[in-house]
């Protein structure tokens, strides 16, 4: 087994384990360990919000979760000979839930899909299912099923929703300034338009004194995926993955968490993924100089992992940017398409017997393909949602006969 350089014990909160990690993005956050460029190492993880949801059939709990607290990050972990400019080489070389152990906290042998409340983050379909639910998934090997979702099981393809370096101070102002200058647009929207830096439950590492005070104040909250990297939240960070970040302080200073045993493309009931705390394997390396030589501005470059379930057979969703339900259209607005192309799909699983939170909280965890299809035809963007049928226990394809409405029970629910 490699090096453990960040350990957790899963029955404590992150702010009680001997290194306590971050919950915020700040360059004078204490490096908590080293390592060199060549080296393996692990790096142990808590669930996002540090276990606030549990095993239970209420979703009271999702409805009720502390966002201040999320997420939950691992590190930094310093690289010797970083610096500014250069480019971090990172492998992923394998991760999964918290090896061998069960018990309360996700990870331990299960892990939930949670659709968010729209007072407290809501999800991609917010404006559909304004209230909190969610599903307990249980693990057996590399398969995932629910008893909130009866008749499927699919195998994950497990991965990290958010790693990434530190935030020069620079770089750090230029998204509090330019994120708050979005909010101000609509400062009282819910959802809010974003989350500036908020003092309250922020965890700064070993910061203590006047520098962890300045991070609370200063801190960028860790929701949104920015130039560092951060919560991408891209199912294809697995095995065999190799991400290039931007360094932009000295050592690099890596971070993150937010293991997800599974997720569709979007996550799109915002805790879409199946959470979960765990462990993940890193090999990292350096470019020097790396920014410059490939162009590597703004945003990480990744290698995909070749790691991935072998579903060959797909139904797919078509959706445009149209608003079927204000008959409104919208120029080549592939959000929209693709929020069609979820609607569509929620609409086709409910033919079948599951309610439409149960579907959305499917497409969410499942490893369901989104693409943009076409983004040229004016006035309507094309986006398409690929769902594999493999993971049901029914042919879940069209047929001349109809679909076979059964009862497949109710997610968990909140009051």
């Amino acid at each position: 087994m490699p090096k453990v350089v960040f350990s957790v014990d899963q029955s404590k909160p992150m702010r009680d384990q001997q290194v306590p990690g971050h919950n915020r993005w700040h360059p004078d956050i204490p490096v908590a360990a080293m390592v060199r460029p060549g080296e393996v190492f692990r790096v142990e993880c808590r669930e996002w919000t540090d276990s606030q949801i549990h095993n239970s059939d209420s979703a009271n709990d999702v409805r009720d979760v502390d966002l201040s607290l999320a997420h939950m990050l691992s590190g930094p972990i310093g690289v010797e000979g970083a610096e500014p400019g250069d480019l971090l080489v990172v492998d992923i070389l394998d991760l999964g839930p918290v090896p061998q152990e069960t018990g309360e906290a996700p990870g331990q042998g299960w892990g939930y899909t949670g659709i968010f409340a729209k007072a407290n983050g809501g999800g991609f379909l917010t404006d559909y299912f304004p209230d909190a639910y969610k599903a307990i998934w249980d693990f057996n090997g590399i398969y995932a099923t629910s008893r909130h979702l009866p008749g499927i099981r699919y195998a994950g393809i497990t991965h990290p929703g958010l790693f990434g370096t530190a935030p020069s101070a620079e770089l750090l102002a230029d998204w509090n300034r330019r994120e708050q200058a979005l909010i101000d647009t609509d400062p009282d929207r819910v959802p809010a338009l974003g989350l500036p830096p908020l003092a309250e439950n922020t965890l700064a590492g070993q910061a203590t004194g006047e520098v962890a005070t300045r991070i609370a104040r200063e801190g960028a909250r860790t929701v949104p995926a920015r130039e560092n990297g951060g919560n991408h939240d891209i199912k294809n960070f697995t095995r065999g993955a190799r991400v290039f970040y931007p360094v932009h302080v000295k050592d690099a200073k890596l971070s993150g968490g937010d293991l997800h045993f599974s997720q569709g493309d979007g996550e799109i009931t915002f805790c879409g993924a199946i959470e979960m705390g765990g462990f993940i394997d890193f090999h990292v390396d350096l470019i020097k100089g790396g920014m410059e030589k490939y162009g590597v501005s703004t945003n990480p470059v990744f290698m995909p992992g070749n790691v991935e379930p072998r579903y060959s057979e797909f139904i797919s969703f078509i959706g445009i940017s149209v608003d079927h339900d204000t008959n409104t259209n919208y120029y080549l607005d592939a959000t929209v398409a693709y929020r069609r192309a979820c609607l569509n799909a929620v609409e086709y699983l409910k033919r079948w017997g599951y309610t439409g939170e149960q579907a959305y909280l499917l497409l969410g965890s499942a490893p369901i393909e989104g693409r943009i299809s076409g983004v040229v035809d004016i006035p309507n963007a094309c986006c398409s949602l690929y769902l594999p049928t493999e993971i049901f226990d029914f042919d879940v394809r069209p047929n001349k006969e109809g679909p076979v409405k059964q009862k497949r029970g109710q997610c968990a629910v909140s009051s």
